[in-house]
């Protein structure tokens, strides 16, 4: 089974990803607040997909400052990353650190949403 790491969303976000993700692909869903808890499970336990939010629940953190970090690290870099926002100008940004194209709270389920994922996440359930 796959997994897939969200970072930095609220407990009702969470859930939602979660069952959105759940009901279309084989994985199961981890969670973590904020950088300093999602780089060493990043190390102790591997994901396919890391998720980070806009601007983190817990201490408002730009999730930019998330990626930047993962994708500074030897070690994590190449573990894809989708930034979930509704905002184009914050997945470009988030893109020239090199993550994917990620998508907003207001496109689970939408046709788009399901082909980015399904390259990483594989066939849907």
């Amino acid at each position: 089974m796959k997994r897939v790491l969200d970072v930095g969303n609220c407990v009702p976000d969470h859930t939602a990803i979660t069952s959105f993700l759940t009901s279309q692909f084989k994985c199961e869903v981890l969670q973590a607040d904020k950088a300093d808890d999602a780089l060493p499970l990043l190390r102790k336990q591997p994901v396919e997909l890391i998720l980070v939010n806009r601007k983190l629940d817990c201490d408002y953190t730009d999730g930019i400052e998330v990626i930047r970090q993962i994708k500074a690290d030897p070690e994590l870099a190449k573990i894809p990353v989708m930034l979930i926002t509704n905002y184009a100008e914050h997945h470009d940004a988030a893109m020239e650190l090199g993550a994917l194209r990620g998508f907003g709270k207001l496109e689970y389920g939408k046709p788009e949403t399901l082909e980015r994922l399904q390259p990483i996440l594989g066939s849907e359930n």
